[in-house]
């Protein structure tokens, strides 16, 4: 196929793609980006482009790939319209900050509380908590799977309770 032939032919496809299009992005303005990146990346790999090939179902996987990479893009900035006059965009950090002091009480009060549940309870979570997997678990304490998993649930819960009994809301900090 000639080049000539090739771009007369997405031209006329052009208009098949924008119900497509308009499917994914749900935005007028972003359908034409959308349509308009297709096109050119159709043109710029036209070479790659095999002849017999369903020329309509390879410019909707383009556009399919273009679409499924620029979400990606924009999933991996959270970035939030700020309405004042001068209407700058700022990007948020996605990084917390922590109480420190509030943190290491915490962990204090952690570390007496795992010393005060039973060490058939507390071995397992504390391996847990340092990042073993259960399986992992089970083999070096020689115990089932699910007796594994049923003693860190029980440490959680016991240890929240003697916390709770120590004024401490733990409900939402004890992680797995």
């Amino acid at each position: 196929m000639k080049k000539s032939e090739f771009f007369t032919q997405i031209s006329s496809l052009s208009k098949s793609l924008k119900p497509f299009a308009m499917n994914m992005t749900k935005s007028t303005e972003d359908t034409e980006d959308l349509i308009q990146d297709t096109m050119l990346r159709a043109i710029t790999n036209f070479e790659k482009f095999q002849e017999g090939t369903n020329l309509k179902a390879w410019l909707y996987t383009i556009m399919k790939n273009i679409f499924i990479n620029n979400y990606r893009k924009k999933s991996k900035f959270n970035i939030v319209r700020d309405d004042s006059d001068n209407g700058f965009m700022i990007n948020l950090s996605t990084q917390k900050t922590f109480n420190l002091a509030e943190r290491m009480i915490l962990n204090d009060e952690l570390t007496k509380v795992i010393d005060m549940v039973e060490n058939n309870l507390s071995k397992p979570f504390v391996m847990h908590y340092e990042g073993i997997k259960y399986e992992e678990i089970s083999d070096r304490l020689d115990l089932p799977l699910g007796t594994v998993k049923s003693r860190i649930f029980l440490a959680k819960k016991k240890m929240q309770s003697l916390l709770q009994d120590r004024g401490i809301d733990a409900t939402y900090k004890i992680a797995s």
